[in-house]
Order: structure tokens, then sequence, then C-alpha cells
């Protein structure tokens, strides 16, 4: 379990949309190799994601332009979308 996550909220954790974030960010070094994020272009949070879930996650990088949409499911329901701005290191 992240360390995060018990104090996120007591009782009734919940995944932080900032942690969600970072995995977002991790698969697309994944993907593409070394980058640093340069910007958060849009992000749109719709529903909670709990600690154990499953999130399903979809990626569209386009490297001309340094621009990633993403997009993450948890049970067949969009939690989040949005659009990350990335650079090379």
């Amino acid at each position: 379990m992240h360390p995060c996550l018990p104090g996120h909220f007591p009782g009734r954790p919940l995944v932080p949309a900032v942690l969600l974030l970072e995995c977002t960010a991790q698969a697309l070094r994944e993907r593409l190799g070394a980058l640093r994020i340069i910007a958060l272009h849009s992000a749109k949070f719709l529903a909670p994601v709990l600690p154990g879930q499953i999130i399903e996650l979809q990626i569209a990088a386009d490297q001309a332009t340094g621009r990633a949409r993403f997009r993450l499911q948890v049970e067949g329901r969009l939690a989040a979308h949005g659009e990350l701005g990335f650079a090379r290191r």
C-alpha cells in the first residue's frame, strides 16, 4: 500500500489525484523512455479510485508536439482524463 493512502482519508481511503497523475507519467516514461513532465494542460477527475481497484490506463502520445492524452477507467467507468505536456531529458 502506498504510504499516502491511510492519510487520504482516514477511515475511507481514496487514491489521491496526484498519485494517479504520477502513475500516468511513469507509464508514459516506460513507453517513451526518459522524459520529464512539463505541463498539465487539462485534467478532470470524475469518479473516486479506491485502493486495490484495478485501473485501466490508455495513453495517446504525440512525440512531435510533446503532448499525451490519457484516460483512466475503473470497473468500466471513466475515472479521469486529461492531457500532459512532456519533453525529452
